[in-house]
């Protein structure tokens, strides 16, 4: 089921702000997909969706081959018959200040994320959501 990213209702939102490990795809320079298990936070008023990683991590390695404009990637979360995936581009951010932002929101959706110099974010602007929650 489709929604409208700009209008989404308050139990679809609370979904996106429980804990759940989700699934980050992208796709490796072969055309074949890299799905890993991630953890995400959501931020609806902006439509930006983040996962911190490792810079020399797989996934952060293909967003990176994609270029400048970006690599477009799902994120997705199960918990039994509520499901929601957050489509859209991503690029990698590596500026301290954008770190230092996604680290904070990971740290409230799940804990304190451990110390990791080599840590950048992966931002994806959202342009399609789709679920029920």
């Amino acid at each position: 089921m489709a929604h409208d990213p700009r209008d989404l209702d308050d139990a679809f939102l609370a979904f996106w702000r429980e804990r759940h490990i989700a699934t980050l795809t992208t796709v490796r320079p072969d055309g074949s997909p890299h799905v890993v298990p991630v953890g995400v936070t959501y931020q609806p008023e902006t439509g930006v969706a983040r996962v911190i990683s490792s810079r020399t991590s797989r996934k952060v390695r293909n967003v990176l081959a994609a270029g400048e404009a970006g690599m477009r990637v799902a994120v997705c979360q199960v918990d039994r018959a509520r499901w929601s995936t957050l489509e859209g581009v991503a690029v990698v951010r590596d500026a301290p200040e954008a770190v230092a932002d996604a680290e904070r929101r990971y740290a409230e959706r799940y804990r304190e994320p451990r110390v990791n110099p080599d840590r950048v974010v992966i931002e994806i602007t959202v342009d399609r959501v789709l679920g029920r929650a």
